[in-house]
């Protein structure tokens, strides 16, 4: 089997287990001891081989890295040859058109109520948040993890864009995921914070209500495109490009950020909310 010879109506999950159990067998591993050398579980290696599971990223290089297997790098092809599949697998049909405006953006103003944005969320928050939709498989939440993660890669590509988030101090204490996601989640905060393409601000309680509480709101500004507003509502998300909307945002944003702490300021409030998480 090779990535350019298999059947498109059988499930492209299917497709690359197959393929990846094709190498472990020929190379005589059993599923833990691939999952060892790719620094993962066997339950893990097992659930992709079976199409339960999509392959991320990581652990396709993994196992393309391990010498025993001999891939010359097939997995990472068909990885590729697959993406466009599993990015709409995860995405619900309203969300699908955002991925790649974001990646096109020139910069990013997002204001956040209640949850750290998506573009700076660890995995096990990710999890932990995506966990609370109802009827989600647990297939379905991995399949919209590995989406999720695979977005970030726009801040660490070699022009990415200005990522500038304010988010209310509320964001650095509810408990998602337990103490332990939640002291990771500071520490890439705190990580990102000091990146110079990524600003992060934070509202203090102390403000008390403020007009950041109506929702929360994405602006993306393009080279040769006009600006567009990406906002959540209860059922789902909408792009919006009206002019008017998109001025109203704007003031909005502004107001929010006359109401948040200095960029300084609230790097140390975050600091200091981190050690609480012990």
């Amino acid at each position: 089997m090779t990535s350019r010879d298999f059947d498109p109506a059988v499930s492209p999950l299917h497709v690359f287990g197959a393929m990846l159990r094709y190498y472990r067998v020929n190379a005589g591993l059993s599923q833990e001891q691939l999952g060892s050398r790719a620094f993962c579980s066997g339950d893990l290696v097992s659930k992709v081989e079976m199409g339960q599971r999509a392959p991320t990223e990581e652990f396709t290089a993994a196992c393309d890295a391990v010498a025993e297997l001999n891939t010359g790098g097939a997995l990472t092809e068909l990885r590729e040859r697959l993406k466009g599949f599993l990015k709409h697998r995860a995405f619900p049909g309203w969300f699908h058109r955002w991925p790649d405006k974001e990646a096109q953006a020139i910069s990013l103003r997002t204001f956040e109520l209640v949850a750290v944005p998506g573009l700076l969320q660890t995995e096990e928050y990710a999890r932990a948040m995506l966990r609370t939709q109802v009827m989600a498989t647990d297939e379905q939440i991995s399949d919209m993890v590995t989406a999720r993660m695979e977005r970030q890669a726009i801040l660490t590509r070699s022009d990415p864009p200005m990522l500038w988030v304010i988010l209310d101090e509320g964001v650095l204490r509810r408990p998602v995921g337990g103490t332990y996601v939640m002291r990771e989640q500071l520490a890439r905060l705190v990580e990102a914070a000091r990146r110079p393409n990524i600003v992060i601000q934070v509202i203090p309680w102390e403000v008390g209500a403020h007009q950041g509480m109506s929702g929360t709101f994405v602006i993306a500004n393009f080279t040769d495109a006009s600006p567009v507003v990406y906002q959540d509502t209860a059922a789902r998300g909408q792009i919006v490009e009206d002019s008017d909307h998109l001025a109203a945002v704007t003031l909005m944003w502004d107001t929010l950020k006359s109401e948040a702490l200095p960029r300084a300021a609230s790097l140390t409030l975050m600091e200091e909310t981190a050690k609480t998480w012990t």
